[in-house]
């Protein structure tokens, strides 16, 4: 029987020099090839509707690029922002749309 050969090159997370970008809560900094963002571990996001809401109020902050979330529905959902708005102004945003950015 033919067995396909298991992936060996799956990249997940970006790739930082303090820990591994699954499980890390802190907001980190990281560039890519072409751009720089922050990392950010967001909790109480259950669904796409969820993801839909806070990438909208993020993107709405001045300074925001880009802003994704990748969703671990009952954990940690990763959220990527590009663009020179704060921590504090991401923090506000996510919160006034009722969800959490988890402490370091």
């Amino acid at each position: 029987m033919c067995v396909p050969e298991a992936p060996t090159d799956l990249i997940l997370t970006p790739k930082t020099q303090s820990s591994c970008g699954c499980c890390s809560t802190a907001a980190k900094t990281v560039q890519s090839a072409d751009a720089f963002y922050t990392t950010y571990a967001v909790e109480g996001l259950t669904c796409g509707h969820c993801v839909q809401t806070v990438e909208t109020a993020v993107r709405a902050v001045a300074g925001v690029d880009s802003a994704s979330i990748t969703l671990v529905a009952g954990g940690a959902s990763a959220m990527a922002v590009s663009g020179q708005a704060t921590e504090e102004d991401i923090r506000a945003a996510v919160a006034a749309a009722g969800y959490t950015v988890t402490e370091s």
